[in-house]
């Protein structure tokens, strides 16, 4: 089962917590009680869909063990190499890249929305009812959402992201499909403002009834549970000399860094983590919009503007999956967290006192940053790697080093660089390409500008629905 953060809402089971997204309360969906991962999964190398299946089984007693063993196949097929979609490249002694751009959309974004998409049609099949899929994103979200949504029977998509602050290709994934099913809205402002709008209407609890409004982002819990596989993933391929000190040591040896901005993504290896995955240390890498990174040095959680950035994904000061966090942190005190949430929505910031990130360490790398450890990654190990994944790097080439050891840290790639030509043109000299990218290139997009207010996107939504 699955309970509220705030508390206020009755538990609900897998599909059904899968299906309303957000709490009827507000609050964010996490599991009633976190299993321990079985020895099984961690002993031994399993073909990615049969991991990801050991690993939802945990959660999901809704579906049958074949229903769930076809739903999560057919949720790989579209990967480059479905037994390995995550593979592991060790750069030296200490480091290694967790690739996570070989989906339909070349990003990560694609491991929980091809789930969630075939999810969400299953749900249609069951309930016979249509669905209303409705997101915000700050680039790779929105473009893996609608590649497992288009076309499907029966729901209608609508994804808000800010005009002007997505990268070219980003964009042309959302608008270039050609499927009757998809609504890109384009408005005026940042990701942060499209967020607080899709928060507000699924607040509207009559208008999320009507609608049949079913969340995308990160706020829902399957695409949290569809990450913390690939971490899982991550350490079988390591060396076995450092799985076995991993497993062994508790000083440093091994642990991940991860590009992040609104801090789903580094919340599902951390939620690994609790149950029983033997990581040291999480890195938070994030862009010069590095709320996450005052967080985890100040215990001050505290929003400000946000700058476009050569790192757009991560262009973000309200990070969703805090809430989550926070909730553990606060030893699952439901009534607490709805306490400081409510003091956050008042003051527009939150002091936590018995903040405790010891298993954290934070960094930030500015546009001029971004330059240059595109250029080091490049120069060092002859690979390239797209301005999130670069600020990954920045822990790796600072001269002051941390004072916590570091064995051997797992750098999530998080997106190909082609998706940013124009950054990895003017750091490298020379272009990098994708074929699926430049096949965008030649269609027509299609997208919606509409007023940023939830009164103006329900309008939208209600005039449109599936």
């Amino acid at each position: 089962m699955f309970l509220s953060t705030r508390g206020q809402t009755s538990p609900l089971s897998f599909c059904d917590a899968f299906a309303a997204g957000l709490a009827d309360d507000g609050g964010l969906f996490v599991p009633e009680s976190l299993p321990s991962l079985p020895p099984s999964l961690l002993d031994t190398f399993l073909p990615y869909p049969d991991l990801a299946f050991e690993f939802f089984s945990l959660f999901d007693s809704d579906h049958s063990t074949e229903q769930l063993k076809a739903l999560i196949t057919r949720s790989h097929d579209n990967f480059e190499n479905p037994k390995n979609a995550a593979p592991l490249r060790q750069l030296d002694e200490h480091t290694s890249l967790l690739e996570l751009f070989h989906g339909p959309t070349l990003a990560f974004k694609d491991f929980g929305l091809q789930i969630v998409g075939n999810l969400f049609e299953d749900q249609i099949a069951r309930t016979g009812q249509p669905i209303n899929v409705l997101g915000a994103t700050s680039g790779d979200t929105g473009s893996a959402a609608i590649h497992g949504l288009a076309n499907k029977k029966g729901v209608n998509v609508f994804i808000l992201y800010p005009n002007g602050r997505v990268s070219k290709l980003q964009e042309r994934q959302m608008t270039c499909t050609g499927a009757s099913n998809i609504f890109p809205i384009s408005i005026e402002g940042s990701f942060d403002d499209a967020q607080r709008i899709v928060k507000e209407l699924f607040n509207d609890l009559e208008f999320k009834a009507q609608a049949g409004l079913s969340a995308i982002n990160s706020i829902n819990i399957a695409r949290i549970l569809a990450q913390s596989v690939y971490y899982i993933h991550a350490y079988y391929q390591l060396p076995a000399a450092s799985r076995a000190k991993a497993a062994s040591e508790s000083n440093g040896s091994f642990g991940f860094c991860v590009p992040t901005g609104n801090f789903g993504n580094i919340f599902a290896g951390w939620l690994a983590s609790k149950m029983g995955l033997p990581v040291d240390h999480f890195i938070i890498a994030t862009n010069q919009n590095d709320i996450l990174c005052r967080l985890f040095n100040t215990g001050q959680y505290q929003p400000s503007d946000v700058h476009p950035s050569l790192a757009p994904s991560m262009d973000i000061q309200v990070a969703s999956n805090f809430e989550r966090f926070l909730y553990y942190m606060l030893h699952e005190d439901s009534a607490q967290v709805a306490t400081r949430m409510q003091t956050l929505k008042a003051q527009g910031n939150l002091t936590i006192p018995e903040f405790n990130a010891d298993t954290f360490q934070a960094t930030r790398a500015s546009d001029e940053e971004i330059f240059t450890l595109i250029k080091k990654v490049h120069d060092q190990y002859g690979i390239v790697v797209d301005p999130h994944t670069a600020c990954g790097f920045q822990s790796t080439f600072e001269t002051d080093t941390n004072s916590k050891p570091h064995g051997h840290t797992v750098i999530l790639a998080t997106a190909h660089p082609a998706k940013f030509p124009d950054t990895i043109e003017r750091a490298l000299g020379k272009k990098v390409t994708h074929p699926s990218l430049e096949a965008l290139k030649e269609k027509s997009p299609v997208r919606y500008a509409v007023t940023p207010s939830p009164a103006a996107i329900k309008d939208f939504i209600q005039a449109n629905q599936a």
